[in-house]
């Protein structure tokens, strides 16, 4: 069997990591090397267990290694692994595509399937403009998002982005996008209601559609904001003919309290786009779902065809996976018993904040998240600080991957009672290590 340290020297000589500076990592960190994981737990190769809490990148709403997702894996894997979705069909993708749009905010009839969230909002893009072109009105290719917006990391969904410091490396190759005042910041509720009105008014012609995390911006620090913003921004749209897409990557599948975070403002998207929980954490796999007014706009002959798709479109594998999410949602009664431990998260991110160096703390379903207060005054995703924490939180048994100075938990929404109160006491005890330390 291979050694701890033989997988550690392999992963520095040959793996370029995500988001993660390569000389720093390959000189001074000692990795957490992950052999296995179960439920709300990671347990590395020499057999110590680490709570999750951010569910592994987000996608892990019901934890590790469900036994039911890795019964309905290996059930599909025995009689169909891969198969083209261009024009032909497999069982998996047909009643997948049914089921969701019988979960789906209503008027969404339609599902293209991809294979990860970046794929998932690049789709949107994509059909937001071709829709535009060859429905009457060939102006609309501009786009617009807040300001810290994430969605994605191909070119079209970075360019939708707002936070510089993964925008500002391809600024000669990303399109343009107006980006307008998010509601989440203090003090600028009414003027980000006030920023996107006149951003439509500006240009109504020539804007393709406004996209949203709707209720919460995750990467940009786990920013909160009311669902008044939501009803406003679709009736501005309605106003001005332009279509409203959602990211639900992140804040759907329930992360912020119902199954899709547009449903607490009652609105309805023109295009709603999914990952991450869609299929569990157990394969890629993404959904863009529209209207049937988007759908009917490339019907007619060849010329209005969406030229556009994935090798993985519709994956048997993955489509077997996501139906058996919503089975699971639907059984186990996800949605509803996660809603005490929203509240215990609440309660939680609550006290923290009469911590020193400590503010806005803040929750929203199954994320609490707070900012830190750097003794220099860095603040953003750069921000030294979460790191410190998290380095506290490994020696606890925690994974606690922060955003810059802003530490947040987003843990599967399944969690055991007794494993949210021990997390959630661990990333009190590695906070406070730090800021009173």
């Amino acid at each position: 069997m291979t050694s701890r340290g033989e997988i550690v020297a392999l992963d520095k000589r040959r793996v370029w990591h995500p988001y993660t500076e390569m000389g720093h990592y390959i000189a001074n960190t000692d990795p957490l090397v992950v052999g296995r994981a179960e439920g709300s737990r990671l347990y590395d190769v020499d057999g110590r267990s680490f709570l999750d809490a951010n569910s592994s990148w987000w996608v892990c709403a019901l934890g590790h290694n469900h036994p039911r997702l890795v019964a309905a894996l290996r059930r599909q894997a025995e009689t169909l692994c891969h198969c083209s979705l261009a024009g032909i069909t497999h069982p998996e993708a047909a009643h997948l595509a049914d089921e969701l749009c019988a979960v789906a905010p209503p008027g969404l009839e339609r599902v293209f399937f991809s294979d990860n969230g970046s794929t998932a909002v690049e789709v949107a893009i994509k059909l937001a403009t071709q829709f535009a072109v060859q429905n009457g009105a060939p102006k609309r290719r501009r786009f617009v998002a807040l300001e810290g917006a994430f969605h994605g990391e191909t070119v079209g969904a970075t360019s939708l982005g707002g936070v510089e410091v993964f925008r500002r490396p391809f600024a000669g190759i990303v399109f343009d996008c107006v980006h307008v005042a998010p509601p989440a910041d203090t003090g600028a509720y009414e003027r980000a209601f006030d920023d996107i009105d006149r951003a439509l008014r500006a240009a109504p012609d020539e804007i393709a559609a406004v996209v949203l995390e709707p209720r919460v911006q995750g990467a940009a620090g786990m920013r909160i904001y009311d669902d008044a913003y939501l009803r406003h921004v679709r009736k501005r749209c309605d106003e001005h003919g332009i279509l409203l897409v959602m990211d639900e990557v992140f804040a759907g599948y329930g992360r912020t309290g119902p199954m899709w975070a547009c449903q607490a403002a009652g609105v309805t998207p023109d295009i709603l786009c999914l990952a991450k929980g869609f299929s569990g954490g157990m394969f890629p796999m993404a959904a863009t779902l529209v209207t049937e007014r988007i759908f009917q706009g490339f019907v007619g002959d060849r010329s209005r065809t969406f030229y556009y798709g994935h090798t993985y479109c519709g994956n048997p594998l993955g489509a077997a996976v996501a139906r058996e999410v919503l089975r699971i949602y639907r059984d186990e009664q996800i949605l509803e018993r996660a809603v005490p431990k929203g509240r215990a998260i609440a309660r939680a991110f609550g006290a923290l904040a009469e911590l020193p160096r400590v503010r806005r703390a803040r929750s929203l379903g199954m994320i609490g998240a707070i900012d830190l207060d750097e003794s220099d005054g860095t603040a953003g995703y750069l921000a030294p600080i979460g790191w410190r924490v998290y380095e506290a939180a490994l020696r606890r048994g925690l994974y606690l991957r922060p955003l810059g100075n802003v530490v947040y938990v987003a843990p599967p929404l399944n969690i055991s009672d007794a494993d949210l109160e021990q997390l959630l006491g661990k990333v009190r005890e590695a906070i406070e290590e730090v800021v009173t330390g």
